[in-house]
């Protein structure tokens, strides 16, 4: 699809709409932000509400698009929704600005990010290799403080990418057309999307994984208040429960949820939504905790996630790892 009508067709589809998989069923109301628009790695909540894993606990669960995660989580702590999907790093500039926020499931175990290029027009095997390069990003986007500190953490200078601030709609398509020579593509999100229109240009897409070089901490789960944690701690529970099994069929049956969601959603594209899920099945199991449920979060992987965010934000110590997250709700 070109772009241009590609932003006509998403305006259209996303003004005011909202997302819901299935019929509604009395029970508690809830509703989960999912921070954009339905994609991989928000498909387990669309699972969870497809299949009745939410309605046979007693919840009447709503989806509904988000515009990003800085602002998802800034209205779960505003009581604008009971759940979000958010990072930790939201969730610290949250707190760290006086919010109540907290991470009650992981998603993603690693972080999902690394910095794509186009192989015609960047030659690259290593970060070493990217001296220089442009990385494209928008004003407010984490990766200006990420990748500096990212850089630090491997002995290089903070200034060794250029980094370029844009609006964050062009980004993706100022890669294609070579405007930039990086940006950041998120497995289960937005990496699908640029793959497949690297494709469709005849090119080739690459990544430098952040993962790869050192960045050994938490992404995207699920986010909710303390507010909420301290008023219907039962609800929240059956929440994490019930998001949790959805996940696990999402690893179980990769075809099915494609389907699932393709079949509520028939705007989306079948074969970015196929990379989006089996992404987001990979990206969900933690291999360092085998014996442990689907969402469960380390201390000694908080801490350092925590401690990762204070540095590269220079939030001065004001947000600890325990304030981040609760693993209370996984029996």
């Amino acid at each position: 699809m070109k772009w241009g009508k590609r932003i006509q067709y998403w305006a259209a589809w996303v003004a005011g709409v909202a997302f819901c998989a299935g019929a509604a069923q009395a029970g508690q109301a809830v509703t989960f932000n999912l921070a954009w628009v339905p994609q991989g790695s928000t498909a387990g909540v669309l699972v969870a509400i497809d299949k009745g894993f939410y309605r046979d606990v007693g919840l009447d669960v709503t989806a509904v698009r988000g515009y990003g995660g800085n602002r998802t989580v800034n209205e779960v702590d505003r009581g604008a929704f009971q759940f979000g999907y958010g990072d930790p790093v939201s969730v610290s500039l949250n707190r760290a600005n006086g919010g109540q926020t907290r991470m009650v499931g992981a998603i993603n175990t690693r972080w999902p990010a690394g910095l794509c290029y186009v192989e015609e027009n960047t030659k690259a095997t290593s970060l070493k290799d990217l001296a220089g390069k442009r990385l494209g990003g928008g004003a407010g986007s984490p990766v200006q403080n990420i990748a500096p500190a990212w850089l630090e953490k491997n002995k290089l200078p903070r200034d060794y990418l250029r980094l370029v601030q844009m609006d964050p709609s062009v980004v993706d398509l100022s890669l294609i057309q070579g405007r930039i020579d990086l940006a950041e593509c998120w497995r289960g999100s937005n990496r699908a999307v640029i793959q497949k229109d690297a494709r469709q240009a005849k090119l080739t897409l690459r990544a430098i994984e952040y993962a790869d070089y050192g960045l050994d901490i938490y992404g995207n789960g699920i986010v909710t208040s303390d507010e909420l944690i301290r008023k219907d701690p039962e609800m929240v529970r059956k929440f994490v429960q019930a998001t949790y099994k959805g996940y696990d069929y999402l690893v179980a049956h990769q075809k099915e949820t494609v389907d699932i969601i393709a079949k509520q959603y028939p705007m989306l594209d079948r074969d970015v939504l196929t990379q989006q899920v089996s992404e987001t099945a990979d990206l969900i199991v933690d291999k360092t905790a085998s014996k442990k449920s689907l969402g469960w979060m380390s201390p000694d992987r908080m801490n350092k996630t925590a401690a990762f965010i204070d540095s590269a934000f220079r939030l001065g110590g004001k947000v600890k790892s325990e304030d981040i997250y609760t693993d209370a709700f996984f029996d």
